[in-house]
């Protein structure tokens, strides 16, 4: 039997990147097949394409895979590229997308979010250009999944994804392939793989954190196998299915053993950490934690150092909750800077278009043009090429680049789980009263503008609204405040916070501590911990 009758499942909204929700929901009869036959249905259909499959190998993705190859078969798909043991992290199938020229891809992931039967999981739709599917994609699958009737599935036993090679469902053929190979072979063409074999080669030390999810695998390949890392460099290195009990989110408070080993007298010279999906990267030295906006400018300013960006930026982009640091070094190097809503998405058309070589979020996220998503393995391998190029520390190069463009201090307070309600109620008043805002005073500082973001794509015109509440104060200092769109219960409050320090004095504070006026005249404006009972943020970043 190929066409079993359904009906319409309600929730089935994609959100910045794809359907995230609880495991057990994900297993529930039904509900898959429902989002997977949309996802074709929105698309034109499946018939004759070729999709690319794979996932961070958390619990449920092995069962995930085998029931969509057998939808795509029954859809009429010609082939589906699938990761050995349905394993690609979110860069590398992005990059299997575009090198064999596929249709799209099918990614099965929660990217940092924790993993397990009583944890999350994720279904994201990639177009063929390699990139997350744009918002007039992800509205027709939400529309797609309200008017489904039946979902098309073919009958048959489970494939064989342990081996490589070519087999059958159907018509349809299923490639296995090594996940690994493809995308460590294009890290070999950005960067110059050489210097950073002498560079390990000299003693230089690394502690690579993977948090038992994907990257294990590329790390232990590029880092150790391509570039001699000491054997063990490459940390919590085995995918498990819910990631040995960690949170696989790179910030300092989840990859607390990463943190404290980089903080102790003993440290290497060099730290990092992954998230679940690959896509995200944390950057750390010797007593030194690098900030994401701070590495998207440090990057941009010295990219030009790996072989593959010789030749230097076509311009930069952001999203809007990023620290404007690259901001600077754009205009240093007289080349364009977008800002644009939250989700990489947003980056597609100005990559595509030629616009930009470097895009970054706060949340952990840096790329380049080489792929369609943000890719942690990458950002770690251009700062190794910034410290073997330059001969200096991380610590050595963030203070030369503070000294030369200011420092940019910058924190994001996320208020996890809020109930919904309680949450968007602050957003609603605080959005009420945005225009009587200007010239008012709280809490000692003074509001010079406030708004709501709104992003026009300079490429097709397409308009995002609602993206992120913005507090400008006087002197340069900026709160924003948002939901998140990544977690799968209750609602993540997002506070932004931001202050430019221009030098040479004031450079070397502590972060919370420059930054604590603005978040009390948050509070004292909106009242995130006084409304919600909270005592303060759950994760500082």
């Amino acid at each position: 039997m190929m066409r079993h009758p359904t009906q319409a499942i309600a929730g089935q909204k994609p959100g910045t990147s794809g359907l995230r929700k609880k495991t057990r929901v994900f297993m529930t009869p039904g509900y898959l097949e429902n989002f997977v036959q949309a996802t074709f249905d929105a698309i034109g259909g499946a018939e004759g394409k070729t999709f690319v499959l794979g996932g961070d190998g958390r619990y449920f993705g092995l069962e995930a895979a085998q029931v969509i190859l057998k939808m795509a078969a029954a859809n009429g798909a010609a082939r589906v590229i699938v990761g050995q043991g349905a394993w690609l992290s979110t860069p590398a199938a992005s990059h299997l997308i575009r090198l064999r020229r596929a249709d799209g891809g099918l990614i099965l992931s929660a990217s940092h979010n924790p993993g397990g039967p009583d944890e999350d999981f994720g279904v994201k739709y990639n177009t063929a250009n390699g990139g997350p599917a744009p918002e007039v994609v992800t509205e027709a699958i939400f529309a797609a999944t309200l008017e489904i009737t039946e979902y098309r599935k073919a009958d048959t036993a489970d494939i064989d994804l342990a081996s490589l090679g070519e087999k059958r469902i159907g018509a349809m053929v299923v490639e296995v392939v090594d996940p690994v190979s493809a995308y460590a072979d294009l890290m070999e063409t950005l960067f110059d793989f050489k210097a950073l074999r002498s560079l390990f080669h000299a003693g230089f030390s690394a502690r690579i954190d993977s948090m038992n999810a994907i990257t294990g695998p590329y790390a232990v390949e590029i880092f150790e196998h391509r570039l001699g890392a000491a054997p063990g460099s490459v940390v919590h290195a085995r995918p498990l299915p819910d990631f040995g009990g960690m949170h696989p989110d790179p910030n300092p408070t989840w990859a607390h053993e990463l943190m404290a080993a980089m903080m102790a007298p003993d440290a290497p010279d060099f730290g990092a950490a992954s998230d679940g999906d690959g896509d995200r990267n944390m950057i750390l030295g010797r007593g030194t934690y690098v900030s994401p906006s701070d590495s998207l400018a440090v990057i941009a300013a010295q990219m030009q150092l790996a072989p593959g960006y010789a030749g230097g930026l076509k311009g930069v982009a952001r999203s809007m909750p990023t620290s404007a640091a690259v901001d600077r070094v754009a205009e240093a190097l007289g080349i364009a800077c977008y800002e644009t809503p939250t989700g990489w998405k947003f980056f597609g058309n100005l990559l595509d278009a030629g616009r930009v070589t470097l895009c970054g979020e706060e949340s952990f996220g840096t790329g380049s043009d080489h792929v369609r998503e943000k890719d942690g393995l990458w950002a770690v391998l251009m700062w190794l090429s910034i410290l073997a190029a330059t001969g200096k520390s991380v610590a050595e190069v963030l203070a030369e680049h503070w000294v030369r463009f200011g420092r940019t201090y910058y924190s994001r307070h996320d208020y996890e789980a809020m109930p919904i309600a309680t949450a968007e109620a602050m957003l609603a008043d605080l959005r009420a009263g945005l225009g009587a805002l200007a010239g008012r005073s709280v809490a000692g500082l003074r509001i010079f503008s406030a708004d709501e973001f709104a992003y026009t794509d300079p490429v097709d015109g397409a308009v995002s609204e609602g993206q992120g509440l913005r507090l400008l104060f006087e002197g340069g200092a900026r709160a924003v405040l948002r939901l998140s769109g990544t977690g799968t219960e209750g609602a993540t409050l997002r506070l932004y916070l931001e202050r430019y320090a221009p030098g040479p004095d004031g450079l070397a504070d502590d972060p919370q501590a420059a930054l604590a006026p603005i978040a009390q005249a948050v509070e004292a404006l909106v009242g995130i911990c006084r409304r919600s009972g909270r005592k303060g943020p759950d994760v500082v970043t």
